[in-house]
Order: structure tokens, then C-alpha cells, then sequence
């Protein structure tokens, strides 16, 4: 079996999490139900879907904003601490844009609506432009080297939701 190599989860998740403290902005209580890999090339893309095809399920592999994103469930969910992360997001590169290989954001399922949520954290500055999203609208929230986004719905719903239509 091909090695996955992610670079440390551990250590990005360190980082999230400290970041997230250091804003006072408590996730205790919501699911983090996927975290996201990217990659530089439609080469990268296209070796890391073999490779992550022996560690999951591809749940879908949908055209959004303008490339292509594999979702897959993972066999074993990533394990930090007391959570257990089901899906891995892998977008191929958007063309004309440069990304950094590796992990990149993290995605919280929150139990409340936007305006609250934002409205409970009044010091924090919300990027909100994906909130016109037809399908699983998010708030992001960027720290240096990665990000935080907060949506409604898990990512496996979306999904689920997507292939009924």
C-alpha cells in the first residue's frame, strides 16, 4: 500500500486550535467533519486521489467554482485528541492559482445561524463572500497558514443531498 503522507495532522491541528483559543472562539461543541488537503498540479491532484483511494471512499468528485474537488470517507477518520474527522476534501488547483501542498483548512459544523454565530463573536472578522453559496454557504475565518470555516450542514449531507437531486 502507498504511504499517505499529510504532514502532521497533529501539528495543523495544534495550530487551528490555538488559533481558534487565541480569538476565544470555543468549538467544543461542534463536529469538525473534514479537513482539506490541497495540492499544487493536476498531476499532484490526480496521484493523491490513487493514493487516498486506498484510505477511503470517494464520496463525490463535483465541479465547484471553477475545479474539480474529490471528497472521500475516510476508512480510518483522522484522530486528534477526542475527535475523529470522517472526510478528507481534496480540491484540484484552480487555474492561474499557486497553492502550497498540504493541509490547508478545517471545517466546523455549527448548530446555530450565521448572524448568531458571528454576533457571539463580535471582535472577529469573518470573511462571509461564501455566504451566497446555493449549496452549503460557510463563514471563514483565516489565521496565518491556514484557515476555519463554519457551516450548517456536514460535508457527507451535502453530498448525500447533492446525488439525490
Amino acid at each position: 500500500m502507498t504511504e499517505l503522507d499529510l504532514g502532521s495532522t497533529t501539528k495543523f491541528l495544534d495550530n487551528i486550535f490555538s488559533s481558534l483559543a487565541e480569538v476565544d472562539i470555543d468549538v467544543s461543541t461542534f463536529f469538525l467533519d473534514h479537513i482539506c488537503y490541497r495540492v499544487k498540479t493536476g498531476e499532484e491532484y490526480e496521484t493523491y486521489k490513487n493514493i487516498l483511494s486506498e484510505y477511503g471512499t470517494l464520496l463525490s468528485e463535483t465541479m465547484v467554482s471553477g475545479r474539480v474537488i474529490s471528497t472521500y470517507k475516510l476508512h480510518e477518520p483522522i484522530t486528534y485528541k477526542e475527535r475523529h474527522i470522517p472526510l478528507l476534501e481534496l480540491p484540484s488547483p484552480k487555474p492561474g492559482k499557486h497553492y502550497a501542498r498540504g493541509l490547508e483548512h478545517v471545517e466546523f459544523v455549527i448548530d446555530t445561524s450565521f448572524d448568531a454565530f458571528m454576533k457571539k463573536y463580535p471582535h472577529v472578522s469573518f470573511e462571509t463572500k461564501d455566504l451566497e453559496k446555493k449549496i452549503n454557504p460557510d463563514i471563514r475565518i483565516s489565521f496565518d497558514g491556514c484557515s476555519v470555516k463554519f457551516h450548517q450542514q456536514s460535508l457527507e449531507d451535502v453530498i448525500k443531498f447533492e446525488q439525490s437531486q
